[in-house]
């Protein structure tokens, strides 16, 4: 039983008892077309991720793809574009595997895609477990069975590093974040004497235009409700697998 991030990837495989899951974090379909109503010129890379997807695919053959929240990007109902790339997707996905949409906060009207497909599996906001991995997109409370798995996966932080080299330079690397997890704000909030997850894994952003929160930068706050105390020793991790040591003090 495990996670284990996919080498050089934003993907995890998760040993979840009768299945591998492939698993990937806000995947923000459409996401060109709200940075073109913000002003900022890209074309698609609609296909460019699709490829990446099936490469992935490929490469782990998993019995169950899970997107751990945000596969849409439009907080409200899709745009047009925005819903073809979707629904293309799930399209040639379902057909390899079936797949389980943990509901982000960008999916807020996705039901009216996925209820088409009989191989996507939507669910709450709060997450799912699957053997004894807990998967919640993070922007709200997971739900006591969530956290009663050994392992509690996350997305919706889409957690970066800014990284300075001796003459001043700097670059950006999405990370994961992963350590031991406290249990104290999760009993605080449900009130009750619950089981809590020993390990939890914070997912980089499988989509490298969405942003995200630069984790060793002073003043940056995160946005789930119960990180960073939910994580209080948590390391930092490039996508290629070395250890940049605590997120804080990278």
């Amino acid at each position: 039983m495990g996670v284990e991030p996919v080498p050089g990837e934003p993907a995890a495989m998760a040993d979840c008892g009768a299945e591998r899951v492939l698993v990937v974090a806000d995947y923000h379909a459409g996401i060109e077309s709200g940075l073109r109503r913000d002003g900022v010129e890209l074309d698609s890379r609609a296909a460019q991720r699709r490829e990446s997807l099936h490469a992935l695919l490929d490469r782990t053959d998993p019995d169950r793809l899970l997107v751990l929240g945000d596969l849409a990007n439009a907080i409200g109902d899709p745009w047009d574009d925005e819903r073809e790339e979707i629904e293309s997707l799930l399209e040639e996905v379902t057909e390899r595997v079936p797949v389980t949409l943990v509901k982000g906060n960008h999916d807020g009207a996705i039901e009216d895609i996925v209820d088409t497909f009989d191989r996507v599996t939507l669910t709450p906001g709060h997450g799912t477990r699957l053997g004894d991995v807990g998967f919640a997109h993070g922007h709200t409370w997971p739900s006591p069975d969530v956290l009663s798995g050994e392992i509690l996966c996350l997305g919706h932080e889409h957690p970066v590093v800014n990284l300075e080299d001796e003459v001043g330079g700097g670059r950006v690397e999405r990370v994961w974040l992963r350590g031991e997890a406290s249990s104290d704000p999760f009993v605080r909030f449900h009130d009750d004497d619950i089981a809590t997850p020993a390990e939890l894994i914070v997912f980089p952003a499988f989509n490298d235009l969405s942003g995200g929160t630069w984790v060793n930068v002073a003043g940056q706050d995160f946005l789930s409700p119960f990180l960073p105390e939910a994580l209080p020793d948590g390391q930092a991790y490039l996508l290629d697998g070395t250890r940049l040591g605590r997120y804080d003090a990278v």
